[in-house]
């Protein structure tokens, strides 16, 4: 429907007045994401989809690099391998495959949020340096790329391109990343006011009024809604939830997710910070196919690190012994749930469910640390050994 929309767009018509032949429905995109997809509606409907899918596991591969190589690094494993393995199990979960099934852009949109952690860590990490002669373009370039001072783009041209991504901008603010969070509204501002002088009364009706029309590309009653304003309207029996209770439940399932992630990132897990955002985002967000249930994935490979990080610590007790068996067995019967998507999970709101749950209980990580910190260290004797003893 996106490329057919912006097709007829491109004939003459206006952007929004597009409505599916079958289904009455009408796009729902950007007039940002619109143009940037201009080029691909110009192509065969087939080429378009092939381009768009290998973008979005280029999009894949990549946030796999960054989410799942730490892992390996702490391990003392390879991370390709890892990282191959990781993404292949990714690419069988319902979310990647109905995003590539469908044409969506969410893949590509994950990948402009993951981008920003990376610029996070290099933030973190960076060493500052004060020279008085100017360094050439190329030496200034390297440094920016190092130490992450672009922080905030990716999100800024996702918020540009979508609506969700707006509550990573606000987490930014919440994180205290206040230098990314300030990039990131200013790259959206920057691509809206582009969008506005390429597509000035597109972009006036998308503000005006198409934004706020969230039943537009669906109804939030189907059962393909899997956020809670779906799962409300279901059980009200309405086409729409009613207002005060999907705000009053949903604000205050996005401030615990908001919170929680600021905890997770000053305890040192960016991941786990951003995740809970992102599942966050998805539960309170009033549309939720399963395609933009994508933040799913990174949880189940946070508790599937959690589980393996207790399992390498050398003193455990029973509770951490049972805490290590309950995440390693939620982490698996989640991926199973996700690549097997029987029907039943739509229709028992099995996404909805799972995204409210892990924003109240997803655990996140200590600082990274490696298999050798992890194992036990000799004890130091309680009385001192005289020097000359030998031992």
């Amino acid at each position: 429907m996106t490329q057919a929309a912006v097709r007829d767009w491109l004939g003459g018509a206006e952007l929004y007045s597009y409505r599916e032949p079958v289904t009455q429905t009408g796009a729902a995109l950007p007039p940002a994401l619109a143009i940037l997809l201009t080029p691909l509606v110009l192509l065969p409907l087939k080429a378009a989809g092939w381009l768009l899918a290998l973008a979005g596991v280029a999009a894949l591969l990549l946030s796999t690099v960054v989410l799942a190589g730490p892992i390996a690094r702490r391990y003392g494993r390879r991370r390709t391998p890892l990282v191959l393995t990781v993404a292949t199990l990714a690419l069988l979960t319902e979310p990647v495959r109905a995003t590539l099934g469908e044409g969506d852009p969410d893949l590509l949109l994950f990948g402009l949020v993951v981008a920003d952690l990376v610029a996070l860590r290099r933030a973190r990490r960076a060493i500052w340096w004060h020279t008085d002669q100017p360094a050439p373009l190329r030496d200034r370039l390297r440094q920016i790329w190092s130490d992450g001072s672009w922080a905030g783009i990716g999100t800024g041209l996702a918020v540009a391109f979508a609506v969700t991504p707006v509550f990573f901008l606000a987490g930014l603010f919440v994180l205290r990343q206040r230098r990314a969070a300030r990039t990131a509204l200013t790259t959206a501002v920057t691509a809206t006011l582009a969008g506005l002088v390429f597509a000035p009364r597109e972009t006036l009706t998308w503000f005006g009024d198409t934004l706020w029309e969230p039943n537009r590309s669906e109804s939030l009653s189907t059962a393909g809604n899997q956020a809670l304003a779906g799962v409300l309207a279901r059980l009200y029996g309405f086409p729409a939830p009613p207002v005060l209770v999907w705000l009053s439940f949903g604000v205050l399932l996005l401030a615990v997710g908001l919170i929680r992630a600021r905890s997770a990132n000053a305890a040192g897990d960016e991941v786990a910070a951003f995740t809970l955002i992102g599942l966050a985002a998805a539960a309170f967000g009033p549309m939720t196919t399963p395609a933009e249930a994508i933040w799913l994935v990174p949880a189940l490979l946070v508790l599937a690190d959690g589980a393996l990080r207790r399992r390498a610590h050398a003193r455990r007790s029973r509770s951490d012994r049972f805490t290590e068996k309950l995440t390693g067995g939620t982490a698996l019967l989640g991926y199973v749930l996700l690549a097997a998507a029987p029907t039943a999970l739509l229709a028992w709101d099995g996404y909805a469910f799972a995204l409210i749950l892990l924003v109240s209980v997803l655990p996140w990580r200590p600082a990274p640390q490696t298999v050798e910190e992890l194992r036990p260290r000799p004890r130091t004797a309680a009385i001192p050994v005289p020097r000359g003893s030998g031992r």
